[in-house]
């Protein structure tokens, strides 16, 4: 299994503890993701954020469903949270939520750790993977900056 990873950084004119309420409510998280995807959170909400919370979802990729299991596998507030996909679309995928404070100002960092699957077979989609995967996280950022300004 070949092992891929996306970063994202993003400054936001805001205090870490506002932006970390934000991400922290799983909500938001049909807020920030592009329609094309027709992403749905089935579990129900509220969902208390903590280790160990399950969130099931529902995401199309090339129009194709998929049901998303994730398990919150890191929280330490506000600094970070660690989401680890259980059953989905991918081999492999944990995503690190992590807020830096820098005075009124903070630094979202995501970092993504993903294999493909079907490998070696579903590797060879990987370019097609990784564009879609930064169109996903420019538009988080688009949305972000909308929300916070």
């Amino acid at each position: 299994m070949i092992t891929h990873h996306h970063r994202s950084e993003q400054w936001i004119d805001k205090p870490r503890d506002e932006v970390f309420a934000f991400f922290s409510n799983a909500a938001n998280l049909e807020r920030i993701t592009p329609e094309e995807l027709s992403f749905q959170i089935l579990s129900e909400q509220p969902i208390e954020m903590k280790v160990g919370a399950l969130i099931d979802y529902q995401i199309r990729l090339a129009g194709i469903p998929f049901k998303w299991k994730t398990e919150i596998t890191g929280w330490n507030p506000p600094h970070e949270f660690e989401d680890t996909q259980l059953k989905g679309p991918y081999a492999k995928w944990i995503h690190v939520h992590r807020f830096e404070d820098h005075g009124d100002r903070t630094l979202i960092v995501d970092e993504v750790e993903y294999a493909l699957p079907l490998s070696p077979l579903g590797d060879l989609v990987y370019p097609l993977i990784k564009l879609q995967l930064g169109r996903i996280f420019d538009h988080r950022k688009k949305v972000i900056i909308d929300v916070f300004s």
